[in-house]
């Protein structure tokens, strides 16, 4: 057997033993031995995408659904640059992935070989772990050295405190492909009964106990975990819960689905100044609730699985553990009462101004929120998509929402919304504005023999970038179209013709039930205009705002 072949074939065998179930494969000749490999063992699910930045999507989808390390392979050169942006978010996001990255052995760099560069540590600090494998060569002691390693690799990128992307360089001499001979100077078989090394994961750490009060707020952010837990303890210490979407936690009694404006509201904030604020996750998405938590004053406790690295934007973090127990204190709901009259008349004004504004980005946010089934995955893109959703959506239970806010870029959505789809058991959904579907359509070209995921793209399309008209470069009239605006013209039915995707319009609220219907793959396309949906935010925000007042002053 010769040695690229053995090496391939060994990794696969030992990453499978650890747990790995699903490996994306981007084509070319110097990856050849792992893609053979992969294709040849019955107990994985191959993904082969012609695209390498729509396969680090599709698998940092897969990986962040399904909670497990996902392996990503390419050829050499360009190709694994191009997973770079996908690496950045699974380190930002704490998602579990194998970049495999076939390479051309060390005495063809620097030669002005074809298709060779530098691939050592390419992706920097944005993996966990990174290893120059080495060219394979036939000799006693490789087996154990590779079977070692896909366990490292493995377990480094599962965490369990801090998982995210691990970088294995593969540096591959011809041949590349089977020779026929199944020779080997040493057993290429692993253990009989799992994976090479056994890796034991450490009790949880003991709860930081916090002082009991009753004036203490629940702020839950994208990547949160254990929310559930903190959810009830919240509840049951009479705290109010604040949660973006993506955050798991918009749901209850105690959530405040109105927050955004509750904190826009200086009137509010004065009179609800907090004890204790506890922080799960990464909030993001809210420049009034991070104003507001930069100049609380009061104990900031930030939950963080990880020591090592914590979210704190604001810089207002006083203590940070990696578990928090919230004592359930006696006294009155004055506090708890006082959120929920505040956020109920918010809602009641925000949902009367989406009521009378037809078909208009809040407000699609908001019915595609509460009319998709229980048990259904939603991924949303990560500009005016996710914030609307988090400015409009109402609470509820069911659903589980998704989104890439760890750098928060628009590409790769389409990709992500596909491989979150395929490890979700129930049906998916995906929101997004239509330059982000335009900068990933890519994500809808699946050969035949690929698995489908049963996915509707919801694609907002107000022909250009809206969140920009929402921001100060808008004032600036005499650029603004060009360098911001970005008007493409392009017809989205004919982009979803290309692949053979179905399309379907939606023009008026009460179509969007109907046109979320249906199998497989599957775009539903609604238009809006960018000036206008501008001003409904204002009026979204001034009726809440007056609301508010009103429910303060009795």
């Amino acid at each position: 057997m010769n040695p690229a072949t053995a090496l391939a074939t060994v990794l696969v065998d030992e990453l499978v033993r650890c747990g790995l179930t699903d490996v994306v494969l981007a084509p070319g000749s110097r990856s050849a031995p792992l893609a053979l490999a992969v294709h040849a063992d019955s107990r994985v699910r191959l993904h082969v995408r012609i695209d390498e930045r729509s396969a680090s999507f599709l698998a940092l989808g897969l990986a962040r659904r399904g909670e497990r390390p996902v392996a990503l392979v390419c050829t050499s050169g360009t190709a694994a640059a191009n997973f770079h942006p996908a690496v950045m978010e699974a380190h930002q996001s704490g998602v579990p992935l194998l970049v495999l990255t076939a390479d051309r052995p060390p005495e063809l760099r620097d030669t002005g070989a074809s298709q060779t560069m530098d691939q050592l540590k390419l992706y920097g600090t944005a993996v966990r772990w990174f290893a120059e494998v080495g060219a394979p060569e036939e000799r006693p002691g490789q087996v154990a050295y590779w079977r070692s390693l896909a366990c490292r690799a493995y377990q480094r990128s599962l965490g369990p405190a801090d998982p995210g992307p691990v970088h294995l360089n593969l540096a591959f001499r011809e041949p590349l492909v089977p020779d026929g001979d199944d020779s080997w100077c040493e057993p290429l078989d692993g253990g009989a009964d799992g994976p090479w090394v056994r890796a034991r994961v450490a009790p949880p750490a003991a709860a930081l106990h916090l002082p009991k009060t009753r004036r203490g707020v629940l702020v839950v952010g994208d990547g949160a975990v254990g929310t559930r837990r903190y959810v009830a303890a919240a509840g049951m210490a009479g705290w109010p819960v604040l949660s973006e979407p993506n955050g798991g936690a918009r749901y209850g009694d105690h959530t405040m689905s109105a927050y955004h404006h509750l904190l826009s509201t200086p009137e509010f904030t004065e009179a609800h100044r907090p004890e204790v604020v506890v922080t799960l996750g990464r909030p993001s998405l809210s420049k009034s609730l991070l104003r507001w938590m930069g100049r609380v004053g009061g104990e900031h406790v930030v939950v963080a699985p990880d020591l090592t690295r914590w979210p704190d934007p604001t810089r207002s973090a006083t203590q940070v553990a990696q578990a928090v127990e919230i004592p359930i204190a006696a006294g009155d709901d004055a506090w708890l009462h006082s959120w929920r009259r505040a956020d109920a008349a918010a809602r009641a004004a925000i949902d009367e101004v989406l009521d009378d504004s037809g078909l208009s980005e809040p407000r699609l946010a908001r019915d595609l929120a509460d009319l998709l089934p229980n048990g259904s995955l939603l991924t949303v893109g990560s500009s005016m998509p996710i914030r609307d959703l988090d400015q409009a959506m109402r609470p509820r239970r069911g659903l589980r929402i998704l989104s890439n806010r760890g750098v928060a870029g628009i590409d790769g959505v389409v990709s992500t919304a596909m491989g979150a789809a395929l490890a979700h058991n129930g049906p998916a959904f995906a929101l997004m504005g239509d330059l982000t579907f335009l900068h990933d359509q890519n994500g809808l070209i699946l050969g035949p023999l690929e698995p489908r995921p049963d996915l509707c793209l919801v694609v907002v399309n107000n022909d250009g970038g809206g969140i920009f008209s929402l921001l100060p470069q808008a004032a600036f009239r005499d650029p603004f179209e060009r360098v911001f605006g970005t008007r493409h013209g392009v017809d989205l039915a004919y982009a979803a013709a290309a692949t053979g995707t179905p399309y379907t319009a939606v023009s008026e609220p009460g179509q969007l039930d109907k046109a979320l219907r249906g199998q497989g793959v599957r775009i539903v396309e609604v238009r809006t205009e960018r000036e206008s949906n501008a001003a409904l935010h204002v009026t979204m925000r001034e009726a809440a705002s007056a609301a508010v007042r009103a429910a303060m002053a009795g």
